[in-house]
């Protein structure tokens, strides 16, 4: 229990420093490098994402929670944890609506990744399964794939209107207002991007595991947005501010 405890606990801190990362113009690869350089920290479970799910990590942060509750002690950090996580789950989501507004009636959106990790078809408790349910819930229609969790996914779904569910990568992109990376599977890596940009409706990408460079995708057409990587504007306030300080913030 601990030793899951820790490991989400660090995916959770690196999520909350990629939201100060986005607000300040900072790119969270920067971060996890110099940090992970740190012997005593190390570079495994320092990624930002779009949130940690599957069968250990969930249910072993809550069972340690639930174990200091029976020993009347409280367990904020814990907490803490599952409350970061919950949030990071939402955040693609709301980075639509703060784009197309909340009704999504009308868009279409396209999925690579259904699995909570790349190795497995397991679906439980996978980031996927609140996302894809969210922009459902807003009228949206979605299309995803996954390269081996599709049987599964056909299952947990099954019935559901708006949902497509294909075995071709590219032929989800079809007509898509955003694509959403949410399992960093290989294959995803390094696609066609010349036809990723042709079949979109808008070249949007919500890198959800910052498996590509920015940089790269705008060379293709493509917009990037991934987590912590300085894709949010600035607030007003750090706008404002000289601009060799916004510097030094953001260094």
């Amino acid at each position: 229990y601990a030793a899951n405890a820790m490991l989400a606990t660090r995916i959770s801190f690196m999520n909350e420093l990629a939201g100060l990362a986005d607000v300040l113009g900072a790119d969270i690869e920067q971060v996890r490098l110099g940090i992970g350089s740190d012997s005593r920290i190390g570079s495994h479970f320092l990624y930002a994402g779009c949130g940690w799910g599957g069968s250990c990590f969930p249910k072993d942060v809550k069972a340690l929670a639930h174990m200091g509750a029976l020993a009347g002690l409280d367990m904020p950090l814990l907490a803490a944890t599952r409350s970061v996580n919950q949030r990071q789950r939402g955040l693609l989501v709301g980075r639509l609506r703060q784009r197309y507004g909340n009704d999504l009636h009308g868009h279409r959106f396209a999925v690579w990744g259904l699995a909570f990790k790349p190795g497995t078809d397991d679906l439980r408790d996978a980031p996927s399964l609140d996302i894809i349910d969210a922009l459902l819930a807003c009228g949206a229609s979605v299309a995803a794939y996954d390269p081996v969790a599709l049987a599964n996914a056909r299952q947990h779904w099954a019935g559901q209107d708006g949902l497509l569910l294909l075995d071709d990568p590219l032929a989800v992109t079809d007509g898509a207002s955003a694509l959403l990376v949410l399992t960093e599977w290989r294959e995803f890596r390094s696609p066609d991007f010349a036809a990723v940009w042709r079949r979109m409706r808008h070249p949007l990408v919500l890198d959800g595991h910052n498996l590509y460079a920015p940089g790269l995708l705008a060379e293709q057409g493509l917009e990037h947005q991934g987590i912590g990587r300085g894709s949010v504007n600035p607030p007003g306030w750090l706008a404002g501010l000289n601009p060799l300080l916004r510097q030094a913030l953001a260094a």
